[in-house]
């Protein structure tokens, strides 16, 4: 059964304003409310109050009145759509279709059906700075969609077809006129298929997939840095109209390391020293991310915050053709709890370090001349 006027159902002229839509619309609902009819004339009212208050629901807002004053109930109808996607399955909306409807171009090309991508996915997955720098291979639980066992991906029900849509005569696009210019947009009523399904599948509800859950292996890189993504071609979501799948993107996040921070390809971290080792120098052995630890030689008088180069124990990044060096930062310690024996000799150091004068402090002296200075 055709729908009647939206106009003519609440009895106002197509140029009505808004208050002279919800005074006719508060008028004829009262009259037709169930509650208000009772008997032979509550099933024949029922229906005069559905219809009226879909009528208003469509005028009454402005963006579906345009629609519906364009292109009538296929404009505004749902269930007049094709067997596609049209919110998307995660309520993600696909950059075709916003510059598709204003320029006619969507990915089709000119004058043809409208083809559009499937909306692209995004997962974030947090790895260790290890994992990181040697790469590995993971396994992810994403969103997958198969074709509805009901209907075999035709989003019809079981005995029925898709038709050729009237709106647009199967080409899936329509032309616009706005003023001089004529636009070409993607058929309201199909959603740039071409063809719509009036007995759409209950089990899909017209969409021709099912969604489920798949187990995707991904191999993540060596010397794969925060922030970049990898890109898995196909394992998006599908298109609303037949065109290809979007793609799934992996974002890396990095955890925070305990002992190492990576600039670059380089890695840099604190190495605690005992001053007695600092004062004396020698060789001490330091952590390296992926090679174990390492030995390197500190002279005597070593002060804190000295750093120094282990080349190539940093990372190697994915674009790059030699790992970077690994830097350690001196960080000399003062001892604490000191026993009477411990504290007698550090004494006698003290004494004999001032008797010294200041070569055995050279920074001491100068921050004592830049005082004096800036005191005089």
């Amino acid at each position: 059964m055709a729908k009647r006027d939206y106009y003519e159902v609440l009895g106002v002229p197509r140029n009505a304003g808004d208050d002279e839509i919800k005074k006719a619309y508060r008028k004829l609902a009262m009259k037709y409310h169930p509650d208000r009819n009772q008997g032979n004339a509550a099933k024949e009212a029922e229906a005069k109050f559905k219809e009226i208050k879909e009528a208003y629901e469509i005028l009454s807002d402005g963006q579906k009145r345009a629609a519906y004053d364009q292109y009538g109930h296929a404009g505004v109808d749902p269930n007049m759509g094709g067997g596609g996607f049209p919110g998307g399955f995660g309520g993600f909306e696909s950059f075709g279709d916003i510059f598709g409807d204003i320029f006619g171009q969507a990915r089709g090309g000119r004058g043809g059906r409208q083809v559009q991508r499937g909306n692209d996915l995004s997962y974030a997955m947090d790895i260790t700075l290890e994992e990181a720098a040697a790469g590995k291979e993971a396994q992810i639980r994403i969103p997958s969609w198969d074709d509805c066992g009901t209907c075999h991906g035709s989003g019809a029900k079981p005995g029925t077809s898709s038709q050729s849509c009237e709106t647009c005569h199967g080409s899936g696009v329509v032309q616009m006129r706005q003023g001089f210019f004529s636009v070409q947009q993607s058929c309201p009523r199909c959603h740039g298929a071409g063809k719509y399904i009036p007995d759409p599948c209950t089990a899909c509800h017209g969409r021709g997939k099912i969604k489920n859950q798949k187990t995707l292996e991904i191999k993540i890189p060596a010397g794969i840095d925060d922030g970049m993504r990898i890109r898995s071609s196909g394992n998006g979501e599908p298109s609303p109209n037949g065109g290809p799948p979007g793609d799934l993107y992996i974002e890396i996040r990095i955890r925070k390391h305990d002992v190492f921070q990576r600039d670059g390809d380089d890695l840099h971290c604190m190495v605690p020293v005992s001053f007695t080792r600092a004062a004396l120098g020698g060789e001490i052995e330091v952590p390296t991310l992926l090679h174990g630890k390492a030995t390197i030689t500190i002279p005597e008088g070593t002060q804190s915050g000295k750093q120094f180069r282990l080349r190539g124990k940093g990372v190697k990044g994915v674009r790059s053709h030699s790992a970077g060096d690994l830097y350690c930062h001196m960080q000399v310690e003062t001892p604490v709890k000191l026993t009477d024996q411990q504290r007698k000799l550090l004494e006698q150091l003290d004494e004999l370090l001032e008797k010294g004068g200041g070569k055995h402090s050279p920074s001491e002296k100068t921050w004592f001349d830049k005082a004096k200075d800036f005191f005089a």
